[in-house]
């Protein structure tokens, strides 16, 4: 009989699919992909390509789903500044959970909003893109320019 939890070590075997620093904590972006995963994109809908994730199911619940959904988003950014991303990034970031909050808190609507707005994942490819760019620009201003006569 095959197990129906999922193996989650599995998920993370294969390599990141970007260029980060070598000195980002890879572990730390696993898990930031793990929870914006869980949160947006955990449960695929039969029959189709979308997928739901644990917000708008939380946000199915009054008030407290959206302020404990929030309190996971915020992980991703702590994560984010602890890497190093930038203040404007994160203050995207945050503005992405502010938008899934008051859109999510409204009733019904809130709830469809949450399954199409999957800020998780916007804010984990915001945080991936600005490390990736850091990493290109600490990569050009190593680079020795050498003019020739």
């Amino acid at each position: 009989m095959s197990d129906p939890i999922p193996d989650v070590d599995a998920a993370f075997d294969d390599d990141l699919d970007f260029d980060l620093p070598p000195t980002v904590d890879e572990q730390a972006i696993r898990r930031m992909e793990f929870v914006s995963q869980l949160l947006d994109e955990s449960v695929e809908i039969p029959g189709t390509e979308f997928s739901i994730g644990l917000d708008p199911i939380l946000g199915a619940l009054p008030v407290a789903g959206d302020v404990v959904s929030a309190a996971f988003s915020f992980y991703i950014v702590v994560e984010s500044a602890r890497l190093g991303v930038s203040y404007s990034t994160l203050l995207r970031m945050l503005g992405n959970i502010a938008v899934d909050v008051g859109v999510g808190s409204v009733p019904v609507l809130g709830t469809l909003f949450d399954a199409f707005w999957k800020a998780n994942v916007r804010n984990f490819e915001l945080a991936l893109e600005d490390l990736a760019e850091a990493a290109d620009d600490s990569a050009d201003a190593d680079a020795v320019t050498i003019e020739v006569d």
